[in-house]
């Protein structure tokens, strides 16, 4: 037994019985931090450039995955082998350049066609009720709609204290730039933290 397979086994093991208390009283939700923690991690490892932290990194992601299918198999809800075959099934819907009739010949087409694809199956057209945190989710909205951001707004929102605007509106001068604020700011807190 090897690859995916003996990392679900070791996880059912670790949620038997006789296994890993810990492991055994967690949920979905529970695990919900974790899951983000990891991916941050191996965001941080990718930036940093490290192959080995990568590979560490992306093995805690992928053992997030793991958990949460044995979870969902004991519930009887969904197995790996559902998670592997909808992201299967996405990967050769979203490329018809590649598994279809469909041309695409630069990055930009290929990008503007996964768009157009997400649009058609239901997804991705309201960046308002993305699945996202704040910043993101606001950097998609100034994105999507357009919105113009304008530097004394946010000079009038602070001196009404009121900080969520203001944060807001910085997000937006940052979609007029095509700069992620996300990205910007963990670049700024390297040299803070250094």
């Amino acid at each position: 037994m090897g690859g995916m397979e003996r990392l679900l086994e070791v996880m059912r093991r670790l949620r038997a019985p006789d296994g890993c208390p810990w492991d055994r009283a967690q949920t979905h939700a529970s695990l919900r931090p974790y899951l983000l923690e990891e991916a941050y991690e191996a965001v941080e490892a990718i930036d940093r450039g490290d192959p080995e932290g990568m590979a560490e990194e992306l093995g805690d992601v992928l053992l997030q995955v793991a958990f949460h299918s044995v979870l969902a198999e004991e519930e009887g809800t969904f197995t790996y082998e559902d998670v592997e075959r909808k992201v299967v099934e996405k990967l050769i819907h979203r490329h018809p350049h590649v598994f279809g009739d469909a041309e695409a010949k630069t990055p930009e087409e290929v990008k503007a066609r996964w768009e157009e694809l997400k649009k058609e199956e239901g997804k991705g057209t309201d960046p308002c009720q993305a699945p996202l945190p704040a910043l993101l989710k606001a950097y998609k909205v100034w994105r999507k709609r357009g919105l113009k951001a304008e530097g004394e707004a946010v000079q009038k929102a602070l001196a009404e204290g009121d900080l969520s605007r203001a944060l807001f509106v910085l997000v937006g001068l940052f979609a007029e730039r095509g700069e992620n604020p996300e990205v910007a700011l963990l670049e700024h807190l390297r040299t803070v933290c250094e």
